[in-house]
């Protein structure tokens, strides 16, 4: 799949620039129809060698079993800014995602989308870059105020900063932890949240984030074991 883009800013400014120009893009979305395939991306770093390993894997939904993977490494050349994180994942996970000729229904990231300082994370970015319904599921709460929900499987409660609804606090399994899902691109919350517990039947995260994240992982471990 194609994926176009803005050249990678060199500082936090340009980087500012673009993320602000980008957002004015993001839209708004109901559900979503036939969703048959969803692609989970995931990044891994080795903090001694400055590489990074991006993974697309593409699920069937019915089945959750992998359609198709693709795997890019590089150079991280973008600071740690909190804020603008995504702009050191998103030249390896592009290349990555270059390299799937399935065109998934849905792109899952490992990340929040609205729920952001600036209302852009690592799903918006995604999702307007690619056009694709994109949403964010997240292991940690983007604010360190948050209620818990019921502790059912399927129980949420609204994720909120300053009063404004960025997200929902999901369960997606009894007595577990939960996850934190927020829209990206082109689609609702509650399509979002639907896809993220028929995404995990079985554990707290999404096969999409756990089959990208395994990924992402071997491949950085065989690098780091070649040196």
């Amino acid at each position: 799949m194609r994926v176009p883009h803005d050249p990678w800013p060199a500082d936090q400014a340009e980087a500012l620039r673009q993320q602000l120009a980008l957002r004015a893009r993001v839209e708004a979305g109901g559900p979503l129809p036939a969703v048959r395939t969803a692609a989970g991306l995931d990044v891994s770093y080795d903090g001694e060698t400055g590489r990074a390993v991006a993974a697309a894997v593409v699920l069937d939904l019915a089945t959750l079993t992998v359609v198709e993977a693709a795997t890019a490494t590089g150079e991280v050349t973008f600071p740690y800014v909190p804020g603008l994180l995504a702009f050191r994942e998103l030249p390896v996970l592009v290349d990555a995602l270059e390299r799937l000729t399935v065109t998934p229904d849905v792109l899952v990231c490992d990340g929040y989308g609205v729920a952001h300082p600036r209302r852009f994370g690592l799903a918006c970015h995604v999702g307007v870059l690619t056009g694709l319904p994109t949403f964010g599921v997240a292991k940690t709460p983007f604010t360190s105020a948050h209620a818990e929900p019921g502790p059912g499987r399927g129980d949420w409660l609204p994720l909120t900063e300053d009063e404004e609804v960025l997200g929902r606090v999901l369960r997606t399994q009894p007595k577990v932890k939960p996850v934190f899902v927020s829209v990206g691109h082109r689609v609702d919350l509650a399509t979002a949240t639907t896809l993220t517990l028929a995404l995990a039947p079985r554990f707290r995260l999404p096969e999409t984030t756990r089959h990208a994240d395994q990924l992402s992982r071997r491949l950085l471990g065989g690098l780091y074991a070649a040196r």
